[in-house]
C-alpha cells in the first residue's frame, strides 16, 4: 500500500437547516472528493439532517500506475478474484468509524446515523458499516461491491439486519453490475433487509431515479422526529 497523507482534508458538510436529529456520511468514488457527491445530496436533502462528505487522502493508487489521487484504498485490479489492499481498509474502516462515533458523541445517536457511498466509496462503506459495533439506521452503496467479503460473516455484530440500499447501472463498464449483484446476493443470505435495483442504460454514474430511491431510503430511515 502507498503511503496515506497525515490527515484528510477537512469534510463537505451540508448543515441541518432545522434541529439537527440525524447524519448521513457519503463517501466519494476514486479521485474524486467530499464536493463531488455534496451537490446531488443537497438536491435531496431533508431540514433535520446533516450530511457529511469526507474528502479521501491522496496515495498512489496501483491500478493507475501509481499516480497519486484521492483514494480510500489501494486498488491493485478490477478483477473480482484479485488482491486486495487490506490494511489499507481497515485503517480506512476506522477513519469513517471514527466519524460516526464524533457525530455519536454530539449527540446524535448511531440509529439515526446512515452511511453510504459511490463506487470504492461504497465499499467502503459497506464494510465499515457491518463491522461497526453500534446499530446504524441504514447503508447506501452505488455502484459498488463489498470488499474482504469473507470477513464480513464473523465480524457482524450489531449491523446483520440493518437496512441497506444497492443501485447499479446495467451498463456500467468500471464496476460490473454483477459485482453488485454478487455483493446483494451475499448479504441476503443473511440480511431480508438488503434492496438491489438495476436502472437500465446507466453506466459508472448515477440517474434520478436512482437518486429518487435514495431519497425515499433516506426519508424511511431517518424521519423527522
Amino acid at each position: 500500500m502507498g503511503t496515506r497523507s497525515s490527515k484528510m482534508a477537512a469534510p463537505v458538510i451540508v448543515p441541518a437547516t432545522e434541529q439537527h436529529t440525524a447524519t448521513v456520511i457519503f463517501l466519494h468514488g476514486l479521485g474524486d472528493t467530499g464536493h463531488g457527491w455534496s451537490g446531488e445530496l443537497q438536491r435531496i436533502r431533508k431540514p433535520h439532517i446533516k450530511y457529511i462528505c469526507p474528502t479521501a487522502p491522496s496515495i498512489p493508487v496501483a491500478l493507475n500506475m501509481g499516480m497519486r489521487m484521492p483514494a480510500w484504498f489501494n486498488l491493485y485490479s478490477l478483477d473480482a478474484e484479485g488482491p486486495q489492499d487490506e490494511a489499507g481498509i481497515k485503517a480506512a474502516s476506522e477513519t469513517i468509524q471514527k466519524i460516526i462515533r464524533d457525530e455519536e458523541s454530539a449527540g446524535i445517536p448511531s440509529e439515526r446515523i446512515i452511511v453510504g457511498g459511490f463506487s470504492m466509496g461504497g465499499a467502503l462503506a459497506l464494510f465499515c458499516s457491518l463491522t461497526h459495533k453500534s446499530k446504524l439506521a441504514g447503508i447506501i452503496g452505488l455502484s459498488t461491491w463489498l470488499p474482504l467479503a469473507d470477513q464480513i460473516p464473523a465480524n457482524i455484530s450489531a449491523n446483520g439486519q440493518v437496512p441497506i440500499f444497492m443501485g447499479h447501472g446495467d451498463a456500467d463498464d468500471i464496476v460490473p453490475r454483477r459485482w453488485g449483484q454478487m455483493t446483494a446476493t451475499a448479504l441476503q443470505k443473511f440480511n431480508p433487509n438488503v434492496k438491489f435495483s438495476v436502472y437500465a442504460g446507466m453506466g459508472h454514474s448515477s440517474c434520478k431515479e436512482e437518486m429518487d430511491e435514495v431519497e425515499s431510503f433516506i426519508q424511511n430511515h431517518l424521519p423527522k422526529q
